[in-house]
């Protein structure tokens, strides 16, 4: 992945010499930071052999609560840093009870997490349709949109060091933690796991937990960054977020996955999809070759396992 970035960001600076300029790198990281959080999620639930489709609803169902949270909050007088805090966590309740649900009905149901997940996401998609009647929610506190939204900390976005906080929790419960590895070795073999005395069902569950939740953080900085609560907020983000992991090489078997890739291979799709803007290619394209991408790095994926197996 790292050579992979190096090579898309020389190739675009060749072609396009406005790709270097501050600004548009900015707008690279920024792009690259809401990709990195929703992604993170996804390769949680990835980790333990399953795959979230109803992520990018909960991005736009958190859009909508939290919008509306934070405007009821600010008629009833609050201000300040408590309205931001209270408005966020309160819009963040649908996005934990999603991913509570869904982890409940795949861990204890048994249920397949494609038909768990595409039931969440009518749900989510429907209930933020009905509540904003399909129009945006807008007057969000002025704070909410300067910190979240338009906040630079020594000139970088404030959402890359969210971004960066999300990350580095990850890092430390993949990498230094023993419950970190149990969601490896449910992902890698669940029977195996379950009879060292491993608890399966609550690490399948948590996993769809961190996922939505995740989901969710990426759906308030959305909100911040376009100002307004919109029921068709995110819609791609769940092909894309599934993207970045699979070009990641979190294993669509499980059981394999880091967040450092996570990081690597969205700032290579952002990097990807700005050139192609730059350089005034149809949007409709960009689907296209990203589709493409992801082809080749499972295509590289099923390669790797089948030398894997001939070699044993």
């Amino acid at each position: 992945m790292p050579l992979m970035l190096i090579a898309a960001c020389l190739m675009a600076a060749l072609y396009e010499p406005r790709f270097l300029k501050a600004a548009n790198l900015m707008n690279v990281l920024r792009n690259a930071s809401f990709l990195t959080v929703i992604s993170a999620g996804q390769m949680m639930v990835m980790i333990v052999g399953g795959f979230d489709i109803s992520v990018g609803a909960v991005v736009a169902l958190t859009s909508v609560s939290t919008a509306m949270a934070l405007v009821f909050l600010a008629d009833w007088g609050l201000a300040g840093v408590g309205l931001l805090v209270l408005g966020c966590l309160a819009g963040l309740i649908p996005a934990l009870l999603l991913g509570l649900c869904n982890g409940l009905f795949v861990s204890l149901g048994r249920i397949s997490p494609f038909m768990v997940t595409i039931g969440t996401m009518s749900i989510a998609t429907g209930l933020a349709a009905y509540v904003t009647g399909g129009s945006p929610i807008y007057n969000l506190p002025p704070l909410f949109l300067e910190i979240l939204g338009n906040g630079r900390l020594l000139a970088i976005p404030g959402v890359a060091f969210i971004a960066a906080a999300v990350v580095l929790a990850l890092w430390y419960l993949q990498s230094q933690s023993r419950h970190g590895r149990y969601f490896y070795a449910v992902g890698g073999n669940e029977k195996a796991a379950r009879q060292t005395g491993i608890d399966t069902r609550k690490y399948i569950c948590a996993a769809y937990v961190i996922g939505a939740l995740l989901a969710g953080v990426t759906g308030i900085l959305l909100t911040a960054r376009v100002g307004s609560g919109e029921a068709t907020l995110g819609g791609n983000l769940m092909l894309q977020s599934i993207s970045v992991a699979v070009i990641a090489g979190v294993s669509l078997k499980g059981g394999v996955g880091n967040v450092q890739n996570i990081v690597f291979s969205a700032v290579f799709l952002s990097v990807l999809s700005n050139a192609m803007s730059l350089a005034r290619i149809d949007s409709k394209y960009h689907v296209i070759v990203i589709g493409l991408v992801v082809l080749i790095a499972v295509w590289v994926e099923a390669r790797a396992a089948t030398m894997e197996t001939s070699d044993v």
